[in-house]
């Protein structure tokens, strides 16, 4: 980063995480919305969640701004890297926790605790992601690829329109799964849930980053 860490309350999250490596681990670890909501100022969403800035700027000042970047910057690097590291994995995990949800809420219906709901909403979002990933796989990383000379704003609002939506479903399966904790008396199948639900979590918001806070810009009015 070229500008000091003191000046970090006043970057936005998006900012932040797009330029300091390792900058959304600790959102993550903060639970603080780096990717769908990235325009909040970091002072801000310390406020929102009731966070301590003075720990939250710590925690940022000690990541190392010369560290690797986890995904690569050069822009046709980038798309084959979400494509890869995202497109392909979210085909693969949203359909097994599909499953294993349906079986969780099966055989544990009577549950106080149970996910009700949450195969549903994994199938929801399913659908709108599966067609969100063919309309940039198709028409939008190809217009980046060719380094289109018009601007791409149209298309790309429409991208951010449905990371809004994930951004819900983001929330709605915090809920559901009480955070990814499972009850005390958990079966290894509503564990395992868990463990997949949260790793969900952790990829989507950074597929939804990558693409928000560092792709798009680029091809936005102003860039």
């Amino acid at each position: 980063m070229t500008e000091p860490f003191s000046t970090l309350q006043d970057q936005s999250v998006g900012e932040i995480a797009a330029q300091l490596p390792g900058a959304s681990g600790v959102f993550r670890r903060y639970d603080i919305d780096f990717c769908c909501h990235g325009e909040v100022k970091l002072a801000e969403a310390a406020s929102k969640r009731n966070l301590d800035l003075g720990e939250l700027n710590a925690a940022l000042n000690a990541l190392d701004p010369g560290a690797t970047p986890d995904a690569p910057q050069e822009t046709e690097a980038l798309i084959e890297h979400i494509q890869l590291r995202y497109h392909n994995v979210h085909r693969v995990q949203i359909p097994e926790l599909i499953q294993l949800s349906a079986k969780v809420e099966t055989v544990h219906a009577a549950h106080p605790k149970a996910p009700k709901g949450l195969a549903d909403a994994l199938r929801a979002i399913w659908g709108d992601l599966e067609v969100h990933m063919k309309k940039e796989e198709l028409i939008l990383f190809p217009a980046m690829r060719r380094q289109a000379a018009g601007r791409l704003t149209t298309p790309i609002e429409e991208m951010r329109h449905d990371h809004d939506a994930q951004g819900v479903f983001l929330e709605k399966m915090a809920r559901l799964t009480n955070d990814y904790t499972p009850p005390e008396d958990a079966c290894k199948s509503w564990r395992a849930l868990c463990t997949g639900a949260a790793q969900l979590r952790k990829d989507l918001m950074e597929h939804v980053h990558l693409e928000n806070n560092v792709l798009f810009p680029r091809f936005e009015e102003g860039a």
